[in-house]
């Protein structure tokens, strides 16, 4: 998979990109990050990126040239064998439309990012990632250029580039081989519409406190639905709403009925 980032600000992401879990991932040819400076597709001596809106308010907003001309740019080396002229705008939208790359805003008017939709994510091949600053971005770059919009949370950050960091981590983590053993981020919280119970590992008793004895027992099944009901239990405790949706048979039914009545 490739990712490319459009943000006002390249630096903050080596650091974190160049570690662990996404480091591997580039290691092992299942990830590129390709990192691009919005201001360099800027017009003018000074790049400017940025300036008021019309009608007044507080705050700057990021034109719209370069980021249609940043993303244009990238369409365009992506399929350097069909290019054609690009001369009007309706040629230009029907372009965007015909390359199959989601062109993700990063803004709290998103949808909220979630597991599935990491998961619907790292179906794609490439991805383009625009970090938006300041008051946001001209509303021609909602209408007519990007073809999705993402928020990680009911909050608002400085700019988007923690958001394309998150939504990175979270799709790699999904990809082929990358996290090393088969299925792994199949069992991660969220991931089967439930959270994780609890994990344990040596010393199998620190001070007073010992590791449930099922765990110790080498009974696969007994084991595999300990954990199983300790993901129900810590589902039902923290995030019930996740029950709604999550798909239960009848096992889960009974043991969530017997956590109701515990507590009833």
């Amino acid at each position: 998979m490739r990712i490319d980032i459009l943000t006002l600000f390249p630096g903050m992401f080596p650091g974190y990109l160049n570690e662990s879990i996404l480091q591997k991932a580039q290691d092992l040819g299942q990830l590129e990050v390709h990192l691009h400076n919005i201001r360099d597709f800027a017009a003018g001596k000074h790049h400017v990126t940025d300036e008021p809106p019309f009608g007044g308010g507080g705050g700057m907003l990021l034109k719209p040239e370069p980021i249609f001309d940043a993303v244009e740019s990238l369409i365009l080396r992506q399929a350097q064998d069909k290019v054609f002229n690009l001369q009007s705008s309706e040629e230009k939208d029907q372009r965007l439309k015909i390359e199959d790359m989601p062109i993700i805003l990063l803004t709290p008017q998103g949808r909220p990012f979630s597991q599935t939709i990491a998961q619907e994510l790292s179906q794609h091949e490439r991805l383009v990632l625009l970090c938006g600053r300041y008051e946001g971005v001209d509303e021609r770059v909602r209408q007519h250029l990007v073809t999705d919009e993402i928020s990680i949370g009911d909050y608002v950050l400085t700019g988007g580039e923690l958001a394309a960091m998150v939504i990175v981590d979270a799709v790699t983590r999904l990809l082929p081989g990358v996290l090393g053993a088969e299925g792994a981020a199949e069992t991660d919280s969220h991931a089967t519409g439930l959270l994780e119970g609890p994990h344990y590992t040596k010393p199998a008793q620190f001070r007073e406190w010992t590791v449930p004895e099922v765990l110790r027992s080498g009974h696969a099944a007994n084991i595999a639905r300990w954990r199983r009901e300790e993901s129900l239990r810590r589902t039902w405790q923290r995030r019930p709403d996740l029950l709604l949706t999550a798909e239960l048979d009848e096992a889960d039914r009974w043991f969530l009925g017997k956590l109701a009545g515990e507590n009833s």
